[in-house]
C-alpha cells in the first residue's frame, strides 16, 4: 500500500515559529491545535492523532495556510470528510488541514452554482440546487463527499431509474474551478483542465488544491423528478452499503475490476463475514469493510492482506486499493480471522428460498 504524509521517525514535528505566528494570525489560536485525534473527522472512525491540525472555514484560508506549508515545507495533507482515507495507528507527522470551506452561491439567471471545496456535497450542495429548481447534482445523493473531493474522483452513479443504462459523471455539470495550483499561482480553470477519467481527474497526479467549483446546472427536469431520482439512488444504496452512523466505513476497499468486480470476487472466496480484531468484511458487499467495534487500522489492513492473498490464489486476479492510507501504521493484526454469521433481517427472499 502507498502511504500518505508518511515520514521514518514517529517524533512529532514542530513548525517554524514564523510559520506558526503566521498560521495563528490567519485562523485564530482556536483553529491551529496540536495533538488532535483524527478518527472522529472520519468516517472510519479509526486511526491515531495528527501532529498539527488547521481548521479553515473559507477558501482564502485554505489557500493561505496551503501557502504557509508549502513555502516552509511542512508536510500536509488535505482532509475532507475522511470518506476515503485510513489514518495509521501511530499517527500522522506533519498538519492535517481539514477543508470545512462551505461558501455557497447560486445565480439563478445563469443556472450556475458555485461551492466552496469544503462544501459538502449531500445534503448541502445539492439541496441546495434541487431548493431551486436546477437539476444535474441530484444523481450524486448519498455519497460522502466535499466538493473538492468529488471533482478528485470524478464522482459518478448510475443514470435515473428505472432504466439505470448508464454512468453519470460529475465531469458532466462542472463549468469551472478555482485553483491553488502547485506552482502557487490562484486560478480559475474550465473543466477540460481536470482531464477526467473513471476514478480519475488530473489532481491525482498534481499538486493543486481546489478553492471552489463552479456547476453549470439546468432547468429542464422537476422538482418532483428529482425528488424521485433522489429517494430511488438513496433507496438503491442503503440496500447496499451499511449506513455510517452504525457501521463506519470508507466504502469500497479495492478498485473496479472491468467485468468482473472485486466484491463478486472476495464474495466468491467466501469471505463476506471474515473479521479480524475489529474490522468485518460486512455481509452487505463484500468489498465493504466495516468498523464493528473498535478496530484499528491495523485490523483493516490485515483484512485487505487477507483479500488481496485469498482472491489471488483462488481467482488469479489482484486487487488493488482504492483508498488513501494517511501516517504512521503498525504491522498487520497478526491474528486468524473469525467468521461472522449474517445477520438474519439481511437475509434477502433468494436466499431464503435457497436454503
Amino acid at each position: 500500500m502507498e502511504v500518505l504524509l508518511s515520514v521514518s521517525t514517529s517524533i512529532p514535528m514542530t513548525i517554524p515559529s514564523p510559520a506558526l505566528g503566521t498560521l495563528r494570525q490567519a485562523l485564530g489560536p482556536d483553529r491551529l491545535r496540536r495533538d488532535v485525534s483524527l478518527a472522529p473527522f472520519t468516517t472510519f472512525k479509526l486511526g491515531g492523532t495528527v501532529d498539527w491540525y488547521a481548521d479553515v472555514r473559507t477558501a482564502d484560508e485554505l489557500a493561505a495556510v496551503t501557502r504557509v506549508a508549502r513555502e516552509h515545507d511542512i508536510p500536509f495533507f488535505l482532509l475532507g470528510t475522511g470518506a476515503n482515507v485510513i489514518v495509521g495507528d501511530h499517527g500522522v507527522r506533519g498538519l492535517v488541514i481539514h477543508n470545512r470551506a462551505q461558501g455557497l452561491t447560486l445565480d439563478p439567471a445563469s443556472h450556475r452554482l458555485r461551492a466552496e471545496s469544503g462544501a459538502i456535497m449531500y445534503p448541502d450542495v445539492i439541496e441546495r440546487s434541487v431548493s431551486a429548481g436546477l437539476s444535474g447534482l441530484e444523481h450524486y445523493v448519498g455519497i460522502p463527499s466535499t466538493v473538492g473531493g468529488a471533482l478528485w474522483q470524478n464522482l459518478h452513479f448510475l443514470s435515473p431509474p428505472p432504466e439505470r443504462e448508464r454512468t453519470m459523471f460529475l465531469e458532466e455539470v462542472v463549468h469551472s474551478a478555482d485553483l491553488l495550483t502547485e506552482e502557487g499561482e490562484r486560478k480559475t480553470v474550465g473543466v477540460d483542465y481536470f482531464d477526467f477519467g473513471y476514478d480519475y481527474s488530473v489532481l491525482h497526479d498534481r499538486d493543486d488544491v481546489v478553492l471552489a467549483a463552479t456547476f453549470q446546472l439546468s432547468s429542464g427536469r422537476s422538482r418532483k423528478r428529482m425528488r424521485e431520482i433522489m429517494d430511488a439512488n438513496l433507496q438503491w444504496r442503503a440496500e447496499r452499503h451499511p449506513p455510517l452512523d452504525t457501521e463506519p466505513s470508507v466504502g469500497s476497499i479495492f478498485k473496479k475490476i472491468e467485468g468482473v468486480g472485486a466484491g463478486r470476487l472476495i464474495d466468491e472466496c467466501g469471505l463476506k463475514g471474515a473479521r479480524i480484531g475489529g474490522a468485518m468484511i460486512t455481509h452487505r458487499h463484500a468489498n465493504i469493510f466495516v468498523n464493528a467495534g473498535g478496530a484499528r487500522a491495523a485490523d483493516v489492513c490485515a483484512l485487505i492482506d487477507l483479500a488481496q492473498e485469498t482472491v489471488a490464489q483462488e481467482t488469479g486476479y489482484q486487487l488493488e486499493t482504492e483508498i488513501d492510507f494517511v501516517g504512521e501504521f503498525a504491522p498487520p493484526t497478526d491474528a486468524a480471522p473469525t467468521m461472522v454469521p449474517k445477520d438474519p433481517e439481511l437475509v434477502t427472499a433468494a436466499e431464503r428460498a435457497k436454503a
